[in-house]
């Protein structure tokens, strides 16, 4: 467990330094534009969730370390928006559509909800 851990947190760190490196790169080119990096950062990070968990589906000899050290910790630290996309279609391949639906809605207007209420008790 504790090289479960270990490979987590240190695939995290690189995950969560390509995220903010991305941020700030875009932040510095495009100020405008300031959400195309969480864009980039979201589709790069489904993809690369979409080829690991499909690998480790055909390889299923790959470690536990590994695989949770890229799924949980770079993929996880890069975005959990793919978490949520892998999640969403492992709902709707098992045929339990409303149910992907229903978690769907209440993740994306849930926390569009939540963000406003965070934001509206600062105010208090």
């Amino acid at each position: 467990m504790l090289k479960t851990i270990l490979a987590v947190s240190v695939a995290g760190i690189a995950g969560t330094l390509l995220r903010f490196a991305t941020a700030n790169w875009v932040g510095a080119n495009w100020p405008k534009h300031f959400y195309a990096a969480t864009v980039a950062v979201n589709l790069v990070g489904c993809l690369i969730i979409g080829l690991l968990y499909g690998w480790f589906l055909l390889r299923p000899e790959v470690p536990i370390e590994i695989r949770a050290g890229l799924l949980v910790g770079f993929v996880g630290g890069l975005t959990t928006f793919s978490s949520f996309s892998l999640d969403t279609l492992r709902l709707l391949e098992s045929g339990q559509a409303l149910v992907a639906f229903g978690y769907l809605g209440i993740s994306v207007f849930g926390g569009l909800l939540a963000t406003w209420a965070g934001l509206s008790l600062t105010k208090l």
